[in-house]
């Protein structure tokens, strides 16, 4: 349903252009433009909270088969990858309602969507670096250990 309501956002106002709202002197255009970007909305953060879920059972399979004890961080690098997701298609969605906006201010705010976007996305692989940094450090340093004890087995039986 979000991509139906995002295909009707890209075609239909273009044809309704040059027809004006009376009592509103608006562009018929514009209205349902932002109509339909309410609708996509709406069912695209629908959309994403089924991710979530979806993305928290697949999460707990893919840690059980790692042999990942901790499943509180894996689950938060998933969603924050998720989030991600949410925050470009958020911003991509907002662009074509900053460009409706007067030209003196439209370019100043779609460089502040733009700048914050990236800021928060940044923090987010951080966040994810981190975790994932996290699991692998303690994965190596039990591969080391189990190598360590395997050794000094090896040495006894010498």
């Amino acid at each position: 349903m979000a991509f139906i309501f995002y295909l009707i956002n890209t075609f239909v106002p273009g044809t309704m252009a040059e027809i004006t709202l009376p009592g509103l002197g608006m562009n018929a255009g514009t209205l349902i433009g932002v109509i339909s970007l309410i609708f996509t909305a709406i069912f695209l953060i629908r959309a994403l909270s089924d991710a979530l879920v979806l993305s928290d059972v697949v999460t707990d399979i893919f840690i059980k088969r790692l042999g990942i004890k901790e499943e509180r961080s894996p689950k938060r690098a998933v969603r924050d990858l998720m989030y991600v997701i949410v925050v470009i298609l958020v911003t991509t969605a907002v662009q074509p309602l900053i460009s409706t906006l007067d030209p003196a201010i439209e370019n100043p705010v779609a460089a502040a969507t733009i700048y914050v976007a990236l800021a928060i996305i940044l923090i987010l692989i951080y966040d994810i670096g981190r975790i994932l940094y996290r699991i692998v450090e303690r994965k190596a340093e039990s591969m080391a250990d189990s190598l360590a004890k395997m050794t000094d087995r090896r040495k006894n039986r010498d």
